[in-house]
């Protein structure tokens, strides 16, 4: 297990206070890299859990779209709603733009500031988990609070 002075962690914290945000980082025992071991290990359910995935777009910049943990993005959704070719985003380009190892991906705190986009089924929750800034930490929102904290579009992913 890792410590709240992980320079990620203390980069959302950091974010987050600033935002006024009052849901606290919380740390697991475990490493969970995917939507399905942090869900276990919250105990929630695993549509609950928000999913940051990193798209490359054709203008180089980097694209966050955080969905529900059981969706797929369909990746012709974001083209639409971007309105330019994405492709996959390797591990390089994830930690340079996001400053985060993949498994960790944050809603906020980037690097870079990414083009954000917001699954609409993330809505229907009245909690939601995001990591936070490494792949044992996350941290409750709402749906409203991401929506405040990103600035993301909203769009239907799948």
């Amino acid at each position: 297990m890792t410590s709240l002075t992980h320079p990620g962690i203390e980069r959302v914290a950091t974010a987050l206070a600033a935002a006024g945000h009052g849901g606290a980082v919380r740390l697991l025992p475990d490493a969970c890299r995917t939507a399905a071991e942090a869900a276990a290990a919250i105990g929630c359910a695993v549509d609950q859990i928000a999913k940051s995935i990193i798209f490359r777009a054709a203008s180089g910049q980097a694209v966050l779209v955080v969905t529900s943990g059981g969706n797929r993005v369909v990746e012709q959704k974001v083209v639409d709603a971007l309105g330019q070719p994405v492709g996959k985003a390797d591990a390089g380009f994830v930690r340079e733009t996001t400053g985060f190892a993949i498994g960790g991906v944050a809603p906020v705190a980037h690097v870079q500031p990414p083009i954000v986009f917001i699954d609409q089924d993330l809505r229907q929750f009245d909690e939601i988990w995001a990591a936070a800034g490494h792949p044992h930490a996350v941290f409750p929102l709402t749906f409203d609070d991401l929506r405040r904290l990103t600035g993301g579009a909203i769009i239907a992913v799948c």
